[in-house]
């Protein structure tokens, strides 16, 4: 008789690396197509510098660190790193800030601790955070969503790859005609300033719950989210944290003084929130694990985006939030960890219980 042994683990995986990455860029779809119809094609170029710049790095790192380049490529998480991070930048990016958030974020972030599995930050939050710092002139450059009662000018192709390459727009275009403050500069600055979040909220760049454009950004952001959890891609438990973090503090906030405070409203429809909620801060590797875990590590989360957005420097505080919760997310684990069955059943069988 002939034994066969099987090495653990015993149970086959149902999805993949490459599958699970695949599906977080088909997601990602109906959103990006959505950004492009209201602040340009901007995206599509910062996509394709990120991606160009995230797979260099990353083949760069394989080699050095003598492993295959085809393992590392073929896993598609150095393209979903530089797709968020294209969604995180403006439309309007010169090359080098994209390329140095790139590689920042798969060289310095993801390989020097380890690689896939072993970083300890989100890389594309990562490099974000490192060009927000050292260009934080081309960081709040936004465009002016399409739409119609606002008189602005379109950037059409030809204008959005001038200044990407070259850092400035045409000569016959100013800053003024293509650019306006985001919905959440204007609010912060519209409160510093003593007006009223209802002052502010008549701004025609305001929408019904946050800023126009950016609130149907959200919402497909939001559907792509739902169709990640519906093919258990993701769990519930982050995404239900970050929403409460945030969605409590400005809902006492408001409720204590809605004219020096923002709507809740406006704070999830607004920036980053629901990228952040289900396709940033649900990284399997550097987000908490446990389920208790998973909801704590997502209302530090939000939280930490309301006290920046309200409180910090920055409008939005998206990326320095994440970051803040990865270095926490090991503490967190710790924590949360559940108990062992079998250690109870040791502990009550010693203790003759």
């Amino acid at each position: 008789m002939e034994f066969v042994r099987r090495d653990a683990p015993f149970m086959a995986p149902t999805a993949s690396v490459p599958a699970i990455m695949r599906q977080v860029l088909y997601a990602l779809i109906p959103a990006a197509i959505v950004h492009v119809w209201f602040f340009g094609p901007g995206l599509i170029l910062n996509m394709l510098i990120a991606v160009t710049f995230c797979i260099g790095g990353e083949s760069a790192m394989m080699v050095a660190r003598g492993k295959s380049i085809g393992d590392a490529i073929g896993d598609f998480s150095a393209v979903v790193t530089a797709i968020i991070l294209a969604f995180a930048l403006p439309p309007l990016t010169p090359w080098w800030v994209t390329a140095t958030a790139a590689l920042f974020g798969i060289v310095v972030a993801k390989h020097l601790y380890g690689g896939l599995g072993f970083n300890i930050f989100n890389p594309a939050m990562a490099g974000y955070v490192v060009v927000l710092v050292a260009f934080p002139t081309y960081l709040n450059f936004w465009t002016v969503p399409r739409i119609g009662d606002i008189d602005y000018h379109y950037v059409d192709l030809f204008e959005t790859l001038h200044y990407t390459l070259t850092g400035g727009l045409p000569e016959y275009l100013t800053v003024d005609a293509v650019s306006r403050a985001s919905p959440l500069d204007a609010v912060k600055s519209g409160l510093s300033t003593m007006h009223t979040f209802a002052e502010i909220d008549a701004n025609p760049m305001m929408g019904n719950f946050g800023g126009r454009g950016w609130e149907w950004i959200s919402n497909f952001i939001l559907l792509g989210g739902i169709w990640l959890m519906m093919k258990r891609i993701i769990r519930w438990h982050i995404p239900l944290g970050v929403f409460g973090g945030l969605l409590v503090p400005s809902i006492i906030m408001y409720a204590i003084e809605s004219g020096a405070n923002a709507s809740p409203g406006f704070y999830l429809f607004s920036g980053a929130t629901m990228l952040c909620a289900f396709f940033v801060a649900t990284d399997p590797v550097s987000a908490a694990t446990s389920p208790k875990g998973r909801l704590i590590y997502g209302a530090g989360i939000g939280f930490l985006i309301y006290a920046i957005r309200r409180w910090g420097s920055y409008a939005d505080g998206v990326a320095f939030a994440v970051i803040i919760m990865n270095m926490a997310a090991p503490a967190i684990d710790y924590i949360t960890k559940p108990r062992i069955v079998g250690h109870i059943w040791r502990e009550k069988s010693r203790t003759g219980e």
